[in-house]
């Protein structure tokens, strides 16, 4: 056996899988995670006593166990590990780190079914189809594997062939997953306040995409066209005679990872201009485009020898919606302002956070983090930190970032974690600053969005003053009716009642004390030396509660 896998890793290199098996291995993990997050909030299973540091160690080795058993789990569980290591508003920091750092570190399948695959999707035997092809693959993924290889034509190809069985193994994890999902989500502590029927469909139709080549060679496509005005950037071509649902080849494009920074230096390339070029090509995939590369970690981009960014693998891609640049500016506009409301709101418009029953908590999240952060200028700031401190707010909280924008953040801090790497002096917001200006000063080409604001705003205010008096006229309705309840708290009341409860509490335990040191009396009376003896040492015991009792009431009322 290859060292470094394991015997479950081994298992993914066929074509039929076990419907029994994978809900014996897949709900055995589930359960047996439970039982450590069970175990997690019990104080006495910490040997010497419960402390945040020996809380926070068992995270850490709680979450590397997770991402090993995932690893172990296969092709479906990777991609569902790192998709949720962009969810750091629903899972702890620890679990996110080392989902992070979840490759496909994983065995490659064999030549033989290499051979078999690519006949059955193009139709031809490899030697038809190509003047020469490399047995052994360039790179082996949990969805597939890559090989290079000649066309007739001379072209030299990269040829990605799809993993056996997948397809089937996913129907059945997935099947699988669904019960998972619907027990978490009916759970009384863990289904609070997530959608984990939402998040269970987007993973599907992530993974669904994922393995679909065709799709993935449109996006390619696309993602080309939108760069072919840009020299430093360059898209493999897709040649479609030779593609397929499984079997997608592309044009051959080497070139050294963009992480590699001492074969960069080497090369004679400058990596400040790298850094800089990585995030205006992803601002502009963002803004501009509004599809962009949602996995740009630096596996997948590389430089080439003349200096152009390299994109690889376009499986996983993101959307943004027509209207986001108008959001955007709403948002920009309230973040400079410091209106709280007016920032929720346009988060609730472009779809960043879901509308709740009680709206206070996010909003005062929301007002603090325009409190805190934005007194640093505008380059200065850290999108990671950001992200951070935001994920922070959102974990535990009646509100979730959808899939699209936690995309957006994770890719804004791995490519400012790669521009940092690249040049230490790197700033990803003064990179985005030009592109926020344009925003807040043009829309659509449609004149000064700055004026064109002001006066919507002054539009805003005179109907806000003309609605004014049915406003009121309304609320006026809605209490004579009982449609608006009103809470009034009396301080003085509510400490007489406090008292008169205490008083209450108080002679209970003194009837308790005295019937206990009656009783003790009439035992020693009767010669019951032992039996009185233990009654009174209960009534002493009551006694000693009492006094502390009325001690703990005091201090509180002294509070109050």
């Amino acid at each position: 056996m290859e060292k470094g896998y394991s015997d479950k890793a081994y298992r993914w290199n066929r074509e039929n899988y076990s419907s029994r098996r994978r809900f014996i291995d897949i709900w055995g993990f589930v359960l047996l995670l439970m039982y450590r997050l069970w175990l997690y909030n019990k104080s006495w299973s910490y040997p010497g006593g419960v402390s945040d540091a020996k809380q926070a160690a068992r995270r850490r080795t709680l979450a590397v166990w997770i991402r090993n058993t995932l690893l172990d789990l296969g092709p479906t569980f990777i991609k569902v590990g790192q998709l949720f290591s962009t969810r750091a508003d629903l899972f702890p920091a620890e679990y996110v780190e080392e989902l992070s750092k979840l490759q496909d570190r994983v065995p490659a399948f064999s030549y033989d079914q290499v051979e078999s695959t690519i006949e059955k999707e193009l139709g031809k035997k490899i030697p038809e189809l190509f003047h020469s092809f490399e047995p052994v693959p360039l790179a082996a993924a949990s969805l597939g594997q890559v090989h290079k290889a000649v066309l007739h034509s001379g072209e030299a190809v990269v040829v990605k062939v799809q993993r056996p069985g997948l397809k089937k193994l996913f129907e059945i994890d997935l099947r699988i997953l669904k019960g998972i999902t619907r027990y978490f989500q009916s759970h009384p502590k863990w289904g609070k306040g997530r959608d984990w029927i939402g998040i269970y469909e987007e993973c599907c139709r992530i993974l669904w995409e994922e393995i679909d080549y065709l799709s993935e060679g449109r996006n390619a496509d696309a993602f080309r066209r939108n760069f072919r005005a840009y020299e430093w950037v360059k898209v493999p071509r897709v040649y479609w005679r030779y593609a397929s649902s499984r079997v997608l080849t592309l044009e051959y494009a080497p070139g050294i990872k963009i992480s590699q920074y001492e074969a960069l230096e080497a090369a004679g390339l400058d990596r400040k201009v790298l850094a800089r070029q990585g995030a205006e090509a992803y601002l502009h995939q963002l803004l501009d485009d509004g599809f962009f590369h949602a996995d740009p970690h630096p596996g997948n981009i590389a430089v080439s020898p003349e200096g152009a960014l390299i994109f690889y693998d376009f499986g996983m891609m993101g959307r943004i919606k027509s209207n986001v640049r108008e959001g955007l500016m709403e948002t920009l506009f309230g973040i400079a302002s410091k209106d709280g409301d007016r920032v929720v709101q346009s988060l609730i418009d472009l779809g960043a956070i879901a509308p709740t029953e009680d709206m206070g908590p996010v909003r005062r999240s929301v007002q603090y983090m325009l409190d805190h952060f934005m007194d640093k200028p505008f380059e200065n700031q850290s999108v990671a930190s950001i992200s951070d401190d935001l994920y922070e707010i959102a974990y535990n909280q009646p509100f979730r970032f959808p899939a699209t924008f936690t995309f957006v953040m994770r890719a804004f801090s791995t490519l400012e974690g790669v521009g940092k790497g690249l040049d230490p002096e790197f700033s990803f917001m003064e990179v985005a600053k030009p592109y926020a200006m344009q925003l807040m000063t043009n829309t659509n080409g449609e004149g000064n969005s700055l004026l064109n604001e002001l006066g919507r705003q002054a539009v805003q205010v005179s109907t806000t003053a003309l609605g004014l008096p049915r406003r009121l006229e309304d609320t006026l309705e809605k209490l004579e009716r009982g449609d608006v309840r009103m809470r009034v708290r009396a301080i003085e009341t509510e400490r007489l009642l406090r008292r008169q409860s205490n008083i209450q509490l108080t002679t209970t335990y003194a009837v308790i004390i005295g019937t206990f040191t009656l009783s003790a009396s009439i035992l020693l009376v009767k010669n019951y030396i032992w039996a009185a003896a233990f009654v009174a040492l209960v009534a002493v015991s009551v006694s000693w509660l009492l006094i502390r009792l009325i001690l703990r009431l005091d201090r509180y009322d002294r509070m109050y």
